[in-house]
């Protein structure tokens, strides 16, 4: 693991197996402000930045009637998280915790979704609001989001004891 992302203390790494299972294809990329892990907001709701979603141009066309939509999720891959880590030590909780109860992106799968606001689009590229990533993260895919199917206002996550929504 390199400097940035290494073990702190408490927490557990695995390490992975030498094969994968399954292959994926970029289809683009994301242009973000942050170029240090440091400097990314905490979650996508704390932020205003403009952001770009920068698509492959062999993609453009799965755009068509994007605009119809107010905002969209993004799946990405945190190319530069730790994989292994299966016991995180989070900077703000008060003992370490698993991987699968955090939003960490160190993950085995290093996945991540965001909900943006579509701003605009112009050809191939995307204006949206709501990233935390750091720029030129790989993008996998783009749904649109739907507040009747999507949205559980009910969620709980147990934060220090108390439920948080």
């Amino acid at each position: 693991m390199d400097e940035e992302f290494g073990l702190r203390p408490g927490e557990e790494a695995l390490a992975l197996p030498d094969r994968y299972d399954a292959g994926l294809h970029f289809i683009g990329r994301l242009r973000t402000p942050w170029t240090r892990r440091a400097d990314c907001p905490k979650n996508n709701l704390g932020n205003e930045a403009v952001c770009t979603v920068a698509l492959d141009p062999a993609y453009a066309p799965a755009l068509r009637n994007v605009e119809g939509a107010s905002h969209l999720v993004l799946l990405y891959w945190m190319d530069r998280a730790p994989r292994g880590l299966l016991v995180q030590q989070p900077r703000h909780a008060d003992g370490p915790r698993g991987t699968f109860s955090l939003r960490s992106p160190a993950r085995p799968n290093p996945i991540a979704l965001a909900v943006v606001e579509l701003l605009g689009r112009s050809d191939d590229t995307l204006a949206v609001r709501g990233l935390d990533c750091l720029d030129g993260t790989p993008l996998l895919d783009i749904k649109p989001y739907f507040a009747s199917t999507d949205s559980r206002p009910q969620a709980i996550v147990e934060r220090a004891g108390k439920p948080a929504r």
